[in-house]
């Protein structure tokens, strides 16, 4: 039935041969987002397409198939039709050895998945809220599918804004109170219970290692916010009790910062944990505290440039149309450089506050990426704040990192030389 339903898309797409189709990603792009769906839209039909880093913010290049130039005008997008003269002039301008650029063919769509509770809405979360924007599917998977083992069914999966310390994000001090607050303590609390663990870190715990697992067999892991920091943390205080008694019960263990293992991490190490139930912070990973003193309009970070055919895996993942993007808080905003791995490789940086905002590795057959910050397009993203619309923000930098992400693992990629 498959190969049924990519020859009837073949049969009338209407092939115009000698002819390709460039959707540009410089400014001259009218929705920079909704071309990264349409990117995903023709993988999805087995279309192979080629991602042509740094020409022109990092242009898509199509075959020329009615159905696809069809779906480029619906969904807004800015294209050109190219004679196989000028895709010809392309390739020979990116092959030369002294231009800082590549073609990376894209061959399969991955199978996403999104870690977040059946109970959150597309906007809580940047990622979903971009992927729900450009049309991309994915599914949403939690706690009980991670631990019964679903995460080999896909390629991709980013982590909510999770706290996986089991603190409850550390919203005790201001939010204790509140119904929504109390809800999901129920709520965790009874799912740890169903699954047979005592607390709801414990439960944390299992699901941190099983992702973990998952990038080291190959899958690809992509976090913002508390989910980078809180994620990290979790698998390092795999032997001891970080939780104060209002969290678990009971207290925490005295020597708990002596215990972390810091082997099990992707990013970071020599932290201090922040063990204070009434701070809003984990560790001393997040350097939120920093961007109080500076002023919204000289929060910025900037993208480092890569060797696009040496480097190719970064270069894919820092394609934009700028290299200085407005920053962005959160409840992790961005991270203090001196507590990074040095296997770690950080592509963006805050050269005002000289800390990480966006960081790549490798574990295992996988890899992994933590961008710091809540929203985009929302500067100090508060509780119960509205949504982001994303149709005012269809050229959105900052967005177009996360989705960066989301292609990267459908391309025929070379190792990162060293």
């Amino acid at each position: 039935m498959r190969y049924l339903l990519i020859f009837l898309f073949l049969f009338c797409a209407k092939i115009t041969f000698g002819t390709s189709i460039l959707v540009p990603m410089d400014e001259r792009q009218a929705n920079h987002l909704k071309a990264y769906g349409v990117s995903y839209w023709v993988l999805e039909n087995d279309v192979v397409m080629e991602w042509l880093l740094n020409y022109r913010g990092g242009s898509f290049l199509f075959p020329h198939l009615q159905t696809i130039e069809e779906e480029l005008i619906v969904r807004g997008i800015t294209y050109e039709v190219l004679s196989d003269g000028q895709v010809n002039g392309i390739r020979s301008q990116i092959s030369d050895p002294e231009v800082n650029m590549e073609i990376v063919q894209l061959e399969k769509a991955p199978k996403i998945a999104v870690y977040t509770p059946n109970t959150s809405l597309p906007w809580d979360d940047a990622v979903t809220m971009v992927l729900e924007y450009a049309e991309i599917p994915y599914d949403k998977i939690y706690d009980s599918a991670i631990v019964m083992g679903v995460l080999p069914k896909y390629d991709w999966l980013h982590l909510h804004h999770e706290d996986f310390t089991g603190q409850y994000g550390k919203f005790y001090s201001n939010y204790r109170n509140f119904p929504w607050y109390r809800e999901q303590v129920a709520a965790a609390e009874q799912d740890a219970q169903n699954l047979g663990f005592a607390k709801v870190s414990q439960l944390k715990l299992a699901v941190a290692n099983n992702i973990r697992n998952f990038v080291i067999g190959g899958g690809f892991l992509f976090t913002m916010c508390s989910g980078t920091d809180s994620f990290d943390i979790a698998l390092s205080a795999h032997a001891t009790d970080i939780c104060e008694r209002m969290f678990d019960g009971d207290g925490i263990n005295p020597n708990c910062q002596k215990k972390l293992d810091y082997s099990m991490t992707f990013a970071f190490e020599n932290y201090e944990l922040k063990l204070d139930p009434m701070e809003y912070e984990y560790s001393t990973i997040d350097a939120t505290n920093l961007h109080r003193s500076l002023p919204e309009a000289q929060d910025k970070f900037t993208l480092f440039e890569f060797s696009a055919k040496w480097d190719v895996v970064p270069t894919m993942l820092t394609q934009c149309h700028t290299d200085v993007i407005n920053g962005f808080m959160g409840q992790t905003t961005d991270f203090r450089k001196d507590l990074i791995k040095p296997n770690v490789l950080i592509m963006g940086e805050s050269k005002n506050l000289n800390t990480a905002r966006y960081i790549h590795g490798e574990l295992g057959q996988g890899t992994w990426t933590f961008y710091g910050g809540h929203d985009p397009e929302d500067y100090e993203h508060r509780v119960s704040d509205p949504p982001t619309d994303l149709n005012l923000h269809p050229n959105s930098p900052g967005y177009r990192l996360i989705l960066n992400n989301i292609l990267f693992p459908a391309a025929k990629k070379k190792p990162r030389k060293t």
